[in-house]
């Protein structure tokens, strides 16, 4: 098995139909400047990546319209384009690159007296640091002190970070689902320092269920919301310090704990299974060996996330979207299947897990 997905890393669980979704409250005069805007990512030119943002400025366009229905909406049409098998992650990686100088080319005002302090994040190991930035340039638009920290934070500096600023708010951001146990541990931490803290990004889920479920104060489902809410007034302050176990009980059957703990191992024996049981896997290549190990390092990443949370969903939905990228490449979901049973027989003594794999199958079956 080689299901190359090695780069599940940049989109996994990230793409919904609609390459340039619309707030309710964007700017429809947008669209055609999020076109020119594509057309400059499509030629790598950084420079009419800024004029776009200068023009579309002088044409009456607002700094925040410019930020999210333009550069926004073109980042999403990346990922949707990269899931497509119509870009490359090597071409993913340039056209963020590109967003990301024409963030910086939008105006920086500076506020007489801000309305407040606000600290935006990245959970640790999140390294999709574009929607953090976002919110970030958002809130600064606004007229927030705003202290963006980027990408893969890790939680004992962001607690120092914390301590050093006071700031009123936390703003922290995470794309993957496998990040949501680190995510957990951020936020009990930020709120044991004090301020309250506010979560965003796919990780959470599309309504905020795991931000609910993680004990996180508050939820948005983008940019514009998370200034809205913050506008709205203070958020509640965080409960009195607790453990983790204290918002997901169900963690007390250890099942998380063995599995994460001997991912290293299910990995390894789930490869050494396929080579005997598809002797052609023994003639791989190099390359495709590293491949078809980190494929199923994903899945087992995945697995435990769902476990963490107590929530197949997230395992299955995964399985979904890798079965999607895998068809848009001409890889057989048959693939995916002869992984999932190999790895199930190395899980004989964990019943959740054992579980969701049978869900992960069974929503791979439709897809045959």
């Amino acid at each position: 098995m080689s299901i190359h997905t090695a780069d599940v890393d940049d989109r996994a669980g990230g793409h919904h139909v609609g390459a340039r979704p619309i707030s309710s409250h964007g700017d429809e005069r947008a669209a055609r400047w999020a076109d020119r805007l594509w057309s400059a990512v499509l030629a790598e030119d950084n420079h009419a990546a800024v004029d776009v943002v200068g023009d579309a400025l002088g044409a009456g366009l607002d700094a925040e319209a410019v930020l999210l229905d333009v550069i926004g909406a073109v980042q999403h049409r990346v990922g949707v384009e990269w899931a497509a098998n119509r870009m490359s992650v090597a071409g993913e990686h340039t056209a963020t690159a590109i967003n990301d100088r024409a963030i910086a080319a939008l105006p920086t005002g500076r506020p007489g007296v801000p309305r407040g302090r606000v600290t935006v994040a990245c959970v640790d190991q999140e390294w999709h640091a574009l929607p953090a930035r976002l919110v970030a340039e958002t809130l600064r638009l606004r007229g927030w002190q705003v202290d963006y920290l980027g990408a893969q934070v890790p939680t004992a500096h962001l607690i120092g970070h914390i301590h050093r600023t006071g700031p009123d708010a936390v703003c922290l951001s995470g794309s993957l689902a496998t990040r949501l146990p680190l995510a957990h541990r951020a936020i009990t931490a930020v709120q044991a320092a004090g301020p309250p803290v506010m979560t965003g990004g796919l990780a959470f889920g599309a309504d905020g269920r795991y931000a609910r479920l993680l004990g996180a104060d508050a939820w948005a489902p983008d940019a514009r919301a998370a200034a809205d809410r913050l506008a709205a007034g203070p958020l509640p302050r965080p409960a009195p310090a607790h453990q983790v176990i204290d918002d997901l009980p169900h963690l007390g059957d250890q099942e998380y704990t063995m599995v994460a703990g001997s991912s290293a191992r299910l990995v390894r024996d789930t490869f050494h299974a396929l080579q005997q049981r598809f002797p052609f896997v023994r003639d791989y290549t190099d390359e495709q060996r590293e491949r078809t190990a980190e494929d199923l390092a994903h899945i087992v990443d995945f697995l435990t996330a769902a476990l963490y949370v107590d929530a197949p969903e997230i395992f299955t939905g995964f399985l979904a979207w890798t079965a999607d990228v895998l068809s848009a490449r001409g890889v057989p979901v048959q693939a995916l299947m002869a992984g999932l049973d190999l790895l199930e027989g190395q899980l004989r003594d964990f019943p959740r897990a054992r579980d969701y794999i049978g869900a992960g199958r069974d929503a791979l079956t439709t897809r045959l």
